[in-house]
């Protein structure tokens, strides 16, 4: 059965907070007139914050990594197609 969890599109943070052991963090996207414009709320207990920044951050490495792996390779060169079916340019997340 397919699984069925709703996605959210967000390229930036409007305001977050604390409160009763609760990050509260409102997502945004950017609005046709350049402005920020709340998408959805992100509630995340205070206790798991840190592994969820830890995990944020090693994807970021990961990111990071394939991106300097792309520009070492010569021009020119094509990228052979991923075997586990991720779109070129995509890789998934290795925790």
């Amino acid at each position: 059965m397919a699984e069925n969890r709703p996605t959210v599109f967000a390229d930036g943070v409007i305001e977050a907070q604390v409160a009763h052991g609760v990050a509260r963090i409102t997502l945004a996207t950017t609005g046709p007139d350049g402005k920020a414009q709340p998408c959805a709320l992100l509630c995340v207990p205070v206790t798991q914050l840190p592994s969820m920044v830890n995990g944020m951050g090693n994807l970021l490495k990961q990111i990071e990594d394939r991106v300097r792996a792309q520009v070492a390779q010569q021009p020119g060169t094509a990228a052979a197609p991923a075997a586990d079916g991720v779109a070129p340019g995509a890789f998934r997340f290795q925790s």
